[in-house]
């Protein structure tokens, strides 16, 4: 089980905005993500995946946004559910079945 998130999707946000707002004033992006990371609490690692998210979100990087990988996520749960209903239905048809027949041959 997942634990809770540590920050809230605003100072994500946040953090993410002060990165794309701070890239002039820094040698390369990773320094930028490396000095505000540590300003907010979290690794840099962390603050760059944000950042690529983010891009990926306002269409600067390809790759599934946000509103994308949660509907996948859906849609993966959803899929999961069926097979698993599909499944509780096959055997249900057989027991039905071969009761049926079980029926059928006493008489």
């Amino acid at each position: 089980m997942r634990k809770s998130p540590k920050f809230s999707p605003e100072v994500i946000e946040r953090a993410v905005r002060l990165v794309f707002d701070a890239k002039d004033q820094y040698p390369s992006q990773w320094a930028a993500i490396d000095s505000i990371a540590g300003k907010i609490g979290c690794t840099a690692v962390t603050l760059r995946k944000w950042v690529r998210q983010g891009e990926r979100d306002s269409g600067a990087r390809p790759g599934p946004t946000t509103a994308e990988q949660q509907r996948i996520k859906e849609l993966e749960r959803e899929v999961r559910e069926l097979r698993k209903t599909n499944e509780i239905l096959k055997l249900a048809s057989a027991y039905f079945a071969q009761a049926e027949l079980d029926r059928h041959s006493k008489n």
